[in-house]
């Protein structure tokens, strides 16, 4: 394995590879910070402009651009409280209250250094686990991934600090809401009002970007109008009095980074469960481990490196499934599984052996990618706060337009607009109501899975619950759903 990794950095570490390198994580870092568009949205666009490079080439340069968009979404959450992406909504939690005490470099710092120690983490996990812990993805069927999703619900109700019972009635909001559309097993319409546009069910970008991040930027210009102190600075009454990040800090909080980039690292290697639960899981994993949980939310770094540790542990592993079974990780791993077939590589079982160069080559680039990412991350850092010490008034109105754009640009689709118009109401509702919107947001992003692995479950073995007892996986966390809301209950 030494062999082949030398031998794939000796093929990647060209002057040609490094500059696509660099543009693709400098483009996702840019993309991300856009609400509504996201590196899934830049993939789906690049791919076919890749079709001329070399096989390494083209691969890595996806692989960047997905590296900074999974990053480049904490941007606007941290300064703005509005997230580009849907899992950024967990760095919003800490990371807007920090921008509010003047120390929107610090968070944005926080985030960077946590993303590239999750990312490269999970890379080294990749290198040396694709083969073994693809055998074990395996062993998760139907049943095993309905009570994964049940334990990802009760967890993440543990995210709010309101009420528990709120934050699992808006999860299960949520999970309801992802069942408009065409039933995934009898094609039958459910709640679809004769409209042709939610055959699909409703739009994810729509949903979650009016629910948090519209949401968020017209609360600010209510907030703004209220407040006669309209020019007033995105990064609060108070300017950056601490920017400084030591590095030794940084490390001083290496059980939470190393605890995230494993949470990450775990979700990613599973098939479909995709970044978002993985930001919030580990968020949650972590507000419980702290010995100050009534901290988090209030601007605790924890919170911030919880999340971006895990959500960019997710891009390394989720090629294990991909390249040891052919099976995507996510929707950004089947969009990289296309890219891998347009250059005639194959992904599953024997891909290692027929391409093991061009694998190697791209571990070896994933590798030099976030060295990269960091050089780039950190000059982008000032950029970023420039734009903080800009007025409220002169900022808001081009992220509300931004907002729109984004959900537009997709799908072209002014149904898609109006469902994000319709759930920026909703977003405000839950505000002054106590109900987290995230949650929301995260239930209806699972629920699709969720149904569909319960169904699955209920047809497969014909409603008989007692084939629990006959999966110790679906035991293991079935025991831990109920211990955690549990103890939620006693604590409330």
């Amino acid at each position: 394995m030494i062999e082949s990794l030398l031998a794939g950095f000796e093929a990647a570490f060209t002057l040609y590879n490094l500059v696509f390198i660099a543009f693709g994580v400098a483009l996702g870092i840019v993309i991300g910070a856009i609400p509504g568009l996201g590196s899934v949205t830049a993939l789906a666009v690049l791919i076919p402009l890749t079709y001329y490079m070399q096989p390494v080439t083209a691969i890595a340069f996806l692989v960047g651009v997905n590296k900074g968009g999974t990053s480049g979404g904490a941007v606007p959450a941290i300064l703005l409280n509005s997230p580009g992406t849907p899992e950024a909504a967990a760095s919003a939690l800490d990371g807007y209250p920090l921008t509010q005490r003047g120390e929107a470099m610090r968070a944005m710092k926080f985030a960077l250094f946590s993303s590239v120690t999750g990312d490269s983490i999970s890379d080294v996990l990749l290198i040396l686990l694709v083969v073994p812990f693809a055998a074990i993805a395996l062993e998760f069927g139907p049943l095993e991934y309905t009570a994964v999703l049940l334990f990802s619900f009760a967890l993440l109700s543990g995210i709010s600090t309101g009420s528990t019972v709120k934050a699992l009635i808006a999860i299960f909001l949520g999970v309801f809401l992802a069942s408009i559309g065409l039933d995934p097993v009898t094609s039958g319409e459910r709640m679809t009002f004769d409209r042709i546009e939610l055959y699909d069910g409703l739009p994810l970008a729509g949903l979650a970007i009016g629910a948090l991040a519209m949401a968020s930027v017209l609360q600010e210009l209510i907030d703004m109008r209220r407040n006669t102190k309209a020019t007033e600075a995105i990064g609060g009454r108070i300017e950056f009095t601490r920017t400084s990040l030591p590095i030794g800090e940084f490390f001083s909080y290496w059980r939470t980074i190393v605890r995230s980039a494993m949470i990450g690292s775990g979700v990613g290697m599973l098939p479909g469960l995709g970044v978002s639960l993985a930001a919030f899981l580990s968020y949650g994993a972590t507000r419980r481990a702290s010995k100050h949980p009534e901290t988090f939310g209030t601007g605790n770094p924890e919170g911030i490196i919880a999340t971006e540790a895990a959500n960019s542990a997710v891009v390394g592993s989720n090629l294990v499934p991909t390249i040891a079974l052919g099976v995507p990780g996510n929707i950004a791993a089947a969009l990289l599984i296309g890219a891998f077939m347009i250059h005639g590589i194959v992904p599953g079982p024997f891909m290692l052996t027929m391409h093991g160069d061009v694998i190697y080559a791209l571990f070896a680039s994933m590798l030099m990618a976030n060295v990269i990412h960091l050089a780039i991350g950190r000059v982008g850092i000032q950029i970023w706060g420039w734009f903080a010490r800009l007025p409220k008034g002169m900022i808001l109105p081009p992220v509300l337009v931004m907002c729109i754009v984004g959900v537009y640009l997709p799908t072209q689709s002014l149904f898609h607009v109006s469902v994000m118009l319709c759930f920026a109401v909703v977003g405000l509702l839950l505000r002054r109501t106590g109900f987290p919107a995230v949650c929301l947001v995260i239930g209806f992003l699972l629920g699709g899975l969720f149904e569909t692995s319960l169904r699955q479950s209920l047809l497969l073995y014909k409603s008989d619950f007692s084939i629990v007892l006959e999966s110790p996986i679906a035991m293991v966390f079935l025991v831990l759903t109920l211990f955690i809301l549990g103890r939620s209950v006693i604590r409330s």
